[in-house]
């Protein structure tokens, strides 16, 4: 994995971002407080939430039509969920100006790349998978904000037709909004996410539903504290923008999810036999991971 950081990067003319939410829209944030874009447009789905991100100044016009608004874009920004990405591709591949680097923030890299590959394969020199790490359970134009990305991480996932000089400015911006880059490939990618970020996304949806399918459901929700609301926080993420990620990155995510179900297997095994000793075992080795994990980040 080859790690950098970018000092200084050439103003963008014209940014067009398509899906104003919390990435897309804290991207165009950042990059204008930097000085780093002279014109951004916002293209979307929702006329109200565009008209949102006009009021609270995230883009500075806006356009349900995305062929139209790349005509004479520096650079485009795929914000969008994994699973509409196909249909945007396909309506823009035509209109892209000559020199445009096309870049995205999904979760998932290699059904991206494939449709980098399907749609523009006379541009993928110009072509820079991408995926900010900075998710939350919040979404729309509103949940956009500075610093959103400041010491966080970047994955790019430049395909080997990929310029340098494209992967260098993606990266370069990414910089100048505080991140941290790192390159994978998009396997590598896939596999390392679909365990730390796409599993435990999956894990809190099925225990929130393990919950309201209780009998006391509404008694557990009024009684339930700080532990109940830090695992379930992820709960809250854009159910769409989760059900493309969980089936575009299907198999890696069968994988850790049967690997997790042998856990869960064995500390059943060990409460039924009501193995004291192993049971700590078993909590004592992910405690002391865990807090090494924290320690290091801080």
């Amino acid at each position: 994995m080859a790690v950098n950081k970018t000092a200084s990067v050439a103003p963008i003319r014209k940014l067009v971002v398509i899906g104003v939410g919390l990435i897309g829209g804290s991207f165009a944030l950042d990059l204008r407080r930097a000085g780093l874009v002279q014109s951004v447009v916002g293209v979307g789905r929702s006329v109200e939430n565009l008209e949102r991100a006009m009021q609270l100044g995230v883009i500075d016009a806006c356009s349900q039509d995305a062929a139209t608004a790349v005509r004479d874009a520096d650079l485009v920004l795929l914000a969008t969920p994994v699973g509409q990405m196909d249909g945007v591709l396909a309506a823009i591949a035509p209109h892209l100006p000559p020199n445009a680097i096309v870049t995205d923030a999904g979760s998932t890299k290699r059904d991206v790349v494939a449709l980098y590959r399907k749609h523009l394969a006379t541009s993928l020199h110009r072509c820079v998978p991408a995926h900010p790490i900075a998710g939350s359970d919040l979404s729309g134009a509103a949940a956009a904000r500075y610093s959103l990305f400041e010491n966080r991480n970047v994955v790019l996932c430049p395909l080997a037709e990929t310029h340098a000089d494209a992967t260098a400015r993606v990266s370069a911006l990414w910089a100048a909004c505080g991140a941290h880059i790192a390159q994978l490939s998009a396997a590598e990618h896939d596999a390392v996410f679909a365990a730390v970020s796409h599993l435990p996304h999956l894990l809190a949806f099925a225990y929130m539903n393990s919950v309201l399918a209780r009998g006391d459901a509404e008694t557990c929700l009024k009684l339930a504290a700080t532990g109940f609301r830090d695992f379930t926080r992820i709960a809250g993420s854009h159910p769409e923008m989760w059900r493309d990620i969980a089936l575009a990155n299907r198999d890696g995510l069968l994988g850790d999810l049967r690997a997790f179900r042998q856990q869960l297997d064995g500390m059943i095994g060990e409460l039924e036999q009501a193995d004291g000793e192993a049971l700590n075992t078993r909590f004592s080795e992910a405690s002391t991971a865990r807090v090494k994990w924290a320690k290091g980040r801080t």
